[in-house]
């Protein structure tokens, strides 16, 4: 018998998805990564204040990741408990919160803010919208290291920002996907390689490693088999994909990335500067075609190709469990 759990989560996460792809991230809302943030900041500071060695520090950043995954999940768990009796309620409670997990729709608005300013040809103002979606320092990158920035992070939010939260969403609900996203927020904020961060982020960045290792796969599969999207080759795409997995300090990120620019035909990857240190990546893909602008287009396109994909594939399953 088909439990009603999963009846009213199935019904919730197509209804978060479509809300995402139609409203976004409207400013107006307060957004639980908002105060995710603001936690994992109150608690960085209070870290730093308390633990003098580099051990300590570390430690710190490992109670750090217990209490804000606990928070995370806790607070949508017992919301979600009080009101279980409540069908329709659950439905909404349950729907806004995995709606707010999904960055499909402001990921591809900010990316093409950037595709706008380059085909202005205002680097300047490129630079800038640049800065609020990606950690390196772009205030000296060219036309071409900015349309690779932007492209390399529509690949790699595909995963972290919208199969991720999906995958969690489909397995446990707004609960689960919530952990998710407060774990992924972490790794935003703390998980560097550099002096800073090397050790409070430690932890975080771990575990955001661990979390990702399906989703960024899954999502590396599905951006190969929609390379048709972008004139692309899935066998090519799937090709890139293996052969450069390991092209990247993230034992994650080059899975989203390669299937991209296999189908997309470009190469990736390369020196970046994170906070004042300068950062060597080995490149992912070939250079086939010379990123464009229109590159940016093409990333935001695969990225809700994978998403409807895997939307047409939860549904397929849905279905299959119905009817046996």
């Amino acid at each position: 018998m088909i439990t009603s759990f999963f009846i009213t989560n199935t019904i919730a996460i197509f209804l978060a998805v479509i809300l995402d792809w139609i409203i976004g991230d409207p400013y107006w809302f307060p957004h639980p990564v908002i105060y995710i943030g603001k936690l994992i900041s109150f608690l960085e500071k209070r870290g730093r204040k308390f633990c003098k060695t580099n051990k300590g520090i570390k430690f710190f950043g490992g109670l750090i990741v217990v209490i804000v995954a606990s928070i995370s999940f806790m607070i949508p768990f017992i919301l979600l408990k009080l009101i279980g009796d409540i069908t329709w309620l659950y439905i909404i409670i349950n729907t806004v919160i995995i709606w707010t997990t999904l960055a499909a729709k402001c990921l591809a608005q900010e990316a093409k803010k950037v595709y706008y300013a380059l085909k202005d040809n205002n680097l300047g103002d490129a630079r800038v919208k640049l800065s609020y979606i990606v950690g390196r320092d772009t205030t000296e990158l060219s036309d071409k290291e900015i349309i690779r920035a932007d492209v390399e992070t529509v690949a790699e939010n595909a995963a972290d920002g919208v199969i991720a939260p999906l995958f969690y969403a489909i397995i446990g609900g707004a609960p689960l996907a919530m952990m998710y996203k407060g774990i992924n927020t972490m790794d935003s904020m703390l998980g560097y390689m550099n002096e800073k961060y090397r050790h409070i982020g430690f932890f975080p960045a771990k575990v955001d490693d661990v979390f990702n290792f399906i989703p960024a796969r899954i999502t590396g599969f599905l951006i190969c088999v929609v390379a048709f999207v972008v004139k692309g080759n899935m066998v090519e795409s799937f090709k890139i994909m293996i052969r450069d997995r390991k092209n990247h300090k993230s034992p994650n990120c080059a899975y989203p990335e390669g299937a991209a620019a296999g189908a997309m035909k470009v190469q990736l990857g390369g020196t970046n500067v994170y906070f004042g240190e300068v950062v060597y990546k080995p490149t992912i893909g070939d250079k086939i075609k010379e990123l464009s602008f229109e590159h940016i287009n093409d990333s935001v396109k695969l990225m809700y190709a994978a998403e409807t994909l895997m939307m047409i594939l939860y549904a397929a399953v849905v279905l299959t469990t119905i009817s046996s």
